[in-house]
């Protein structure tokens, strides 16, 4: 897959299940790795957003801002780990988070994981999204 003057390679083995809505590995030249904390679905003033696919929509809102922030797009994402406190509810509401999700990558699949935890430290916090995005070199 090609995006613009940079090259990602897609990696998903024969040997594993075919990946739906992500992808297994992904390779990505650059020369900077930017590592973005996680994310929760919250505004600018820590107002947390209501139910699942908001704060998801949030969430993803606030991972890319922290990417452009640093000179990159949602294509240099490598690697996202989402983590929800309810793996029934994110499989429920799928449909709609899926297409908050392809609102802003497009159809850029990142290797991904997705965790189910206890709770998050912010009180509603639903969702909580890290990514891990090699950037194009800077320009000098």
């Amino acid at each position: 897959m090609r995006y613009g003057r940079r090259v990602a390679t897609i990696v998903n083995p024969d040997t594993l299940a075919p990946p739906r809505g992500y992808s297994n590995g992904i390779l990505l030249g650059g020369e900077r790795v930017l590592f973005v904390a996680g994310q929760i679905g919250w505004d600018a003033s820590m107002k947390v957003a209501d139910g699942l696919t908001a704060q998801f929509a949030l969430a993803l809102d606030n991972v890319l801002d922290v990417v452009r922030a640093a000179g990159g797009q949602p294509e240099h994402v490598g690697r996202m780990t989402i983590y929800v406190v309810d793996r029934h509810e994110y499989v429920r509401e799928a449909k709609a988070i899926g297409a908050a999700y392809r609102a802003r990558f497009g159809g850029h699949y990142p290797a991904m994981s997705l965790v189910q935890v206890a709770a998050l430290l912010e009180e509603g916090a639903r969702v909580e999204i890290e990514v891990t995005a090699v950037l194009p070199a800077e320009a000098s």
